[in-house]
């Protein structure tokens, strides 16, 4: 059995995707849940986007130590040695510089010759190599290269050092044949050590990116590039899910390949990073979606209940998923939410716990049953806090039913006084917003709101995601309740704290990140 390298992204190309930006902290419980998973390589992020960028690499090399981290660098000095500074801590480092090859990307983008190019390629890996012994190198734009000089460009990186050549189909224009194609060629064409490991990264433009990938790898890739529930630039990445299971459902793959990673964490690390994000796979969506096991049809029920591999190829628990069930009340006891925890696959420390029990018994005592949903929620809420609670909700009254609604909020500041604001606006909740914004010093733009309620029922909690503009600075918030209206508030309050606590760094810079692919 030969295995497949998984190569996770979702913190750099993954994070590209609009509306999914984290901060520092967020990027750490993410990656230590990678870790968990099992995944073999860690992209942490582009260090020198931005100083936010570098200290979140820093700070996942800290985080985590099983997994290779990886820094992504264009082929530029300042790059690759901004690239190896903030690897300085990692256990097992790795830049990963790119450069594109395709004649569109040199000549309209880059505005050089292949001669520069391929000068360029030897130089930057050299350097790299010089740093750091792990030296991937991405040949941006891939599959709409010209072959021959695609081998010239990969011959030229691995004669300079790079333990690592990545054919990325950049913008998801090939199909399987296409990357059949193209790494039998580099096979038969280029000399290459056995020490030098193929990866793929596919784009899902036309949907392609998990067949694409798989074809990379019954064609010679030993790594593969994805992300969490495939989110990235425009329609995403690859999905790690996806492939994993493929390699390990299906019989052409499962009896020649293997993967480092835990199958049942899959669902967990899916609803993580959901919470992280706010932006939840489709329901459809395969192995971690919401009806990825939901059979409605009668003769599927009835098959299922003879023998679910009428209409299963993969059972739920293989990947951690979990059915709706009632567990818990206002009477349950501390162990039991823990043991319940666990069952879910999340353990607690003793602070988590705490605060977990404190949110459960507040919300135990609003509703008769507390559900799976209900739990994961409450876990979220109160263990992914990520800067300090500047702003305390004192009091909320909300009138509406009449147009406009109005709303009178109490708040204080860093356990200063108490101060009220009473606004109206356009429902209660635009109401609570405006009241804020009366009470704080800074221009505020609500650019992104979602509600979603986390289980079934008149009683669901309601979580809500939104993104702030504050003073020209993006900062997202989020928070569960079951008035979403408190809801709501208090996710405006969480994007606040966190400008707050960033106003406070006074070496913190929150310079607009440059776009990039690979």
């Amino acid at each position: 059995m030969e295995k497949i390298l998984v190569f996770d992204t979702t913190l750099r190309d993954g994070e590209q995707s609009p509306g999914a930006s984290m901060t520092t902290h967020e990027k750490v419980r993410v990656a230590q849940e990678l870790e968990l998973l099992g995944v073999d390589v860690i992209e942490a992020g582009f260090p020198i986007s931005s100083p936010q960028e570098f200290e979140s690499v820093v700070a996942v090399t800290q985080a985590v130590q099983r997994p290779i981290i990886a820094a992504l660098a264009r082929a530029t000095n300042g790059d690759i040695d901004r690239a190896a500074t903030s690897l300085a801590a990692a256990a097992h480092p790795r830049i990963h510089i790119f450069l594109a090859t395709s004649d569109l990307h040199l000549e309209r983008k880059l505005k050089i010759t292949r001669d520069e190019a391929l000068r360029r390629i030897e130089k930057s890996v050299a350097r790299g190599r010089n740093l750091i012994e792990d030296i991937e190198f991405s040949c941006e734009d891939a599959t709409r290269t010209d072959p021959d000089f695609l081998c010239k460009a990969i011959q030229v990186a691995i004669d300079a050092g790079a333990t690592t050549i990545n054919l990325p189909d950049t913008v998801g224009y090939a199909d399987p044949t296409d990357i059949a194609s193209m790494l039998q060629q580099v096979h038969a064409t280029c000399k290459i050590p056995e020490s030098v490991v193929f990866s793929v990264h596919c784009h899902n433009d036309l949907g392609l990116a998990v067949a694409n990938s798989l074809s990379g790898i019954e064609n010679g890739a030993r790594q593969v590039e994805c992300t969490l529930n495939g989110i990235g630039e425009r329609a995403g990445n690859a999905s790690l899910e996806e492939i994993v299971m493929s390699l390990k459902v299906l019989p052409r793959y499962n009896q020649r390949f293997t993967t480092g990673i835990v199958p049942e964490l899959l669902c967990p690390a899916s609803e993580m990073l959901a919470h992280v994000t706010g932006m939840r796979p489709q329901p459809n969506k395969a192995i971690v979606g919401a009806n990825a096991f939901a059979h409605e049809a009668g003769i599927h029920q009835d098959g299922l209940l003879k023998d679910r591999r009428t209409y299963e190829i993969m059972t739920p628990e293989m990947v951690g998923a979990r059915g709706t069930r009632l567990v818990l009340g206002k009477h349950s006891g501390r162990h039991a939410l823990v043991r319940r925890y666990a069952e879910l696959g999340y353990d607690l420390s003793t602070a988590e716990v705490d605060r977990a029990y404190e949110l459960f018994i507040l919300l135990a005592d609003k509703k008769k049953v507390v559900h799976d949903e209900d739990l994961l929620a409450i876990y979220f809420e109160g263990t992914m806090e990520d800067a300090p609670r500047a702003f305390k909700l004192e009091f909320l009254d909300v009138r509406c039913g009449r147009s406009p609604s109005e709303a009178v909020v109490r708040i204080s500041h860093n356990g200063g006084p108490v101060k009220e604001a009473t606004a109206t606006g356009d429902g209660p909740i635009d109401a609570a917003f405006s009241a804020i914004e009366e009470l704080c010093p800074w221009e505020i733009r609500l650019e992104e709101f979602q509600i979603k309620a986390a289980g079934g029922g008149r009683d669901a909690v309601g979580e809500v995601h939104l993104e702030l503009r504050v003073g020209g600075n993006p900062f997202s918030g989020r928070a569960a309740s079951l008035d979403v209206v408190d809801a709501a508030t208090r996710a405006f309050l969480n994007a606040l704290d966190k400008a707050d606590h960033a106003r406070g760094l006074e070496a913190r810079a929150f310079a607009r990140m440059d776009l990039w692919a690979v």
